[in-house]
């Protein structure tokens, strides 16, 4: 490229030479330029050199020059005019990375805030989750001062009533374990249960049933009621109990009587 001597008045300007006078005359310096901008200095020194083919594509040189005479009063749009028509059949073809500028500095946040950023983050991440765990331990944590039971107890029996009171009502039994039981009306009649009841089965014993009595060796597990309130156990301890009557007031009776004989002697 044939370099041009801008005291020589009988050569013609380049585009390159007006831009420069022209800054020069405006008193701007090319880093001035470059900022105002946003284009490359090294790019800025190849325009004024008219050194295109170290420019990107014709495009950017286009809009680069156009920028450049704008900045500094110059009609851009001519000038632009102008260049596209020189780089028309001047250009080689460049490769493709180099239309590619580094961002600029300006425009890019520093290292350093960016790291501040990231580690602000975590902390309120960590922040939050440590925020929803304590929140975790007092929704699971008991009340102080409320004891929370281990296990629920058997319901305590209701006051049997007298004997003489219940006669003819209900009696129902309830296994609260295992257990093997027979009942049969009257001792040596016919079997009305034979078996093993699971814990919570119950039996109802016959309303016809005339005499009817159970033998087990578990008495302690079953809860007897008479006419739908429960009275207790049928024994209070394991034993095996054989020809024990079942009729309601009989029941009541042995119950009532077991109680009393557990009951500690009045000093």
């Amino acid at each position: 490229m044939t370099e041009h001597d801008p005291d020589d008045r009988s050569t013609p300007q380049t585009v390159g030479d007006r831009l420069r006078q022209a800054r020069e005359a405006a008193g701007l310096s090319l880093d001035q330029v470059a900022s105002q901008t946003r284009i490359p200095m090294r790019h800025l020194q190849h325009i004024e050199r008219e050194e295109w083919d170290a420019l990107p594509a014709v495009t950017y040189c286009v809009g680069f020059v156009r920028s450049y005479a704008n900045a500094i009063g110059l009609d851009g749009a001519e000038l632009s005019r102008e260049v596209r028509d020189r780089l028309g059949g001047l250009r080689t073809p460049v490769q493709a990375a180099e239309y590619y500028e580094p961002a600029d500095p300006a425009r890019v946040p520093p290292r350093t805030l960016a790291i501040v950023a990231a580690l602000i983050a975590a902390a309120l991440v960590i922040g939050y989750l440590a925020w929803r765990g304590t929140l975790n331990e007092e929704a699971t944590a008991p009340a102080s001062g409320v004891t929370v039971p281990i296990e629920e107890a058997d319901p305590a029996p209701t006051a049997p009533p007298q004997p003489q009171a219940v006669a003819g009502q209900s009696v129902m039994l309830t296994a609260t374990q295992e257990v093997w039981l027979r009942i049969s009306d009257s001792s040596g009649g016919p079997a009305l249960f034979n078996g093993t009841m699971a814990a919570g089965q119950t039996f109802d014993v016959p309303a016809t049933a005339q005499a009817p009595v159970i033998r087990t060796g578990r008495p302690q597990v079953i809860r007897v009621s008479v006419g739908g309130r429960d009275i207790g156990p049928l024994e209070p301890a394991e034993r095996t109990i054989s020809d024990v009557s079942l009729r309601a007031e009989d029941v009541v009776a042995r119950i009532q009587g077991a109680a009393t004989a557990a009951q500690p002697p009045a000093p």
